[in-house]
């Protein structure tokens, strides 16, 4: 009785498992070409500098961006700057900063200098301070480090 069970179980599973494979199939064959790092950037640069845009789809655009695995390219930065001030929002546009400074990573001894270097004219144009320029890349009431003493 046992092994008559255990058989309908086990084919059982073995024809949810077939079905299931196949509609990830399915799904995963409609998805498309992908879109080329050019066409990515022209997406966001436009999406960011659409006529009617409100502070709500620009926080949606930087959060969509920051949750990628990627680093937004200096355009991208610059027309979400652009979005941000065009809303009167100061605040928005230094935690992007603080946001594509995060993304940076480990590399953010060479890439956020680039970054810095790419966009300072638009922060200059739009009146924007860096992070450091704020103090906020040294947080306030840390300790000092005892390797420092």
């Amino acid at each position: 009785m046992l092994r008559i069970t255990a058989g309908k179980l086990g084919n059982a599973i073995r024809g949810s498992i077939g079905v299931t494979s196949s509609r990830v199939a399915g799904v995963r064959a409609l998805h498309g070409s992908e879109e080329s790092a050019e066409d990515f950037d022209k997406r966001y640069e436009k999406y960011f500098s659409r006529e009617g845009i409100d502070g709500w789809e620009i926080r949606k655009g930087m959060n969509d961006l920051l949750g990628m695995d990627l680093v937004p390219s200096p355009k991208v930065i610059e027309a979400g700057l652009r979005g941000a001030r065009r809303v009167n929002d100061i605040a928005l546009a230094i935690r992007w900063l603080e946001g594509c400074k995060d993304k940076c990573g480990d590399q953010k001894a060479t890439l956020y200098p680039y970054l810095l270097e790419k966009i300072t004219p638009t922060l200059k144009e739009l009146g924007i301070p860096t992070i450091e320029e704020l103090g906020y890349d040294q947080p306030e009431l840390a300790l000092k480090s005892v390797y420092d003493l």
